[in-house]
């Protein structure tokens, strides 16, 4: 049998629950701004898995993260759920691209289609996400994952519920 070596990995965040309330104060796209330039802590959820903003339009957001073999599934690689949390967080955010002040989203639905598999020698995978159809009640987005060669690795279609809290 193969002898196992036990790895660690220190996760470190922030309470969201103060940004939170003030994202409701500032238009999605000041917002994830200020989250960009280090102003406002970033999400919880991206420590886990390596991811960073790479830069924001109306409508869209793009996100870069970087697999670790703690995102491995027992078949040798990458769990899906590592697809799904990076590909959510790109929807969600080119929703909230479009929001102004006083308003929140929250996901629907997600659809992913897994095309390729990744695993730590696929690197660093950049996702874009678009809004298809921007909405006061509900809003459209795709999404997908690329390699650094351009691959197409995996997709999303999402919709957002837009409300105010």
């Amino acid at each position: 049998m193969t002898e196992l070596t036990q790895q660690s990995k220190i996760i470190t965040w922030v309470d969201p629950r103060p940004q939170a309330a003030q994202a409701l104060t500032m238009s999605g796209m000041d917002y994830l701004q200020a989250i960009i330039d280090g102003e406002i802590p970033g999400a919880p959820i991206a420590s886990h898995i390596n991811m960073e903003f790479v830069g924001i339009e109306p409508g869209i957001a793009i996100m870069a993260a970087t697999p670790d073999e703690s995102h491995y599934n027992p078949i040798g690689s990458v769990h899906g759920g590592f697809f799904a949390t990076l590909l959510d967080s790109v929807c969600g955010c080119a929703v909230q691209t479009t929001l102004p002040a006083g308003t929140a989203y929250t996901s629907l639905d997600l659809n992913v289609s897994f095309l390729r598999g990744i695993t730590t020698d696929t690197g660093r995978v950049v996702a874009t996400g678009r809004v298809t159809k921007p909405g006061s009640r509900a809003a459209f987005v795709e999404a997908d994952i690329k390699d650094a060669g351009g691959r197409l690795l995996a997709t999303a279609t999402s919709t957002c519920l837009v409300f105010v809290p």
